[in-house]
């Protein structure tokens, strides 16, 4: 008789994705739906000042003004990424929901509220925001909600 020796040790195989693409997924899932709210409360921002960012509009251009918008959401998840697994703060599913308010809070703060302005007007734009532009409630509950679908989204699939 043949008598077959099996290995019982196996190999582990991750089902997750790696950092950098946890963290792109993560910010289209919450880029789409920051998006969605941008569109519904303030549809301007999304169809003329975000391409404006790039010469794409005027006239109103939504669709250049959602691919920048994703692009953007893309860039930044990565950042979150590389922020989350740098510190150590994207383990788990509640801390990193946390960690993403926070982050997509700081990026109202930076990019919309400081940059953005200081961006539209340097390249022209006739309808750029004062400088700056903390004006409440603005983009921050969608920068909110941006921030906490990355971080969740980021944990689930790392």
């Amino acid at each position: 008789m043949s008598q077959e020796t099996r290995s019982d040790t196996a190999t582990a195989t991750g089902t997750g994705l790696a950092d950098w693409q946890a963290g792109i997924v993560g910010g289209l899932v919450g880029g789409a739906a920051m998006g969605a709210m941008i569109t519904m409360m303030m549809t301007p921002v999304i169809e003329v000042a975000i391409p404006a960012l790039y010469g794409l509009a005027p006239p109103p251009n939504g669709l250049a003004g959602w691919v920048v918008h994703m692009a953007h959401s893309a860039v930044l998840g990565v950042v979150f990424a590389a922020v989350a697994t740098g510190t150590g703060v994207g383990r788990g599913v509640g801390r990193s929901a946390i960690v993403g308010l926070i982050y997509g809070v700081v990026l109202w703060a930076l990019l919309a509220a400081l940059v953005m302005p200081i961006w539209l007007q340097t390249v022209g734009f006739a309808g750029a925001p004062p400088f700056p532009n903390f004006a409440l409630p603005g983009s921050l509950p969608a920068h909110a909600v941006y921030g906490v679908l990355l971080g969740v989204v980021y944990s689930f699939l790392r």
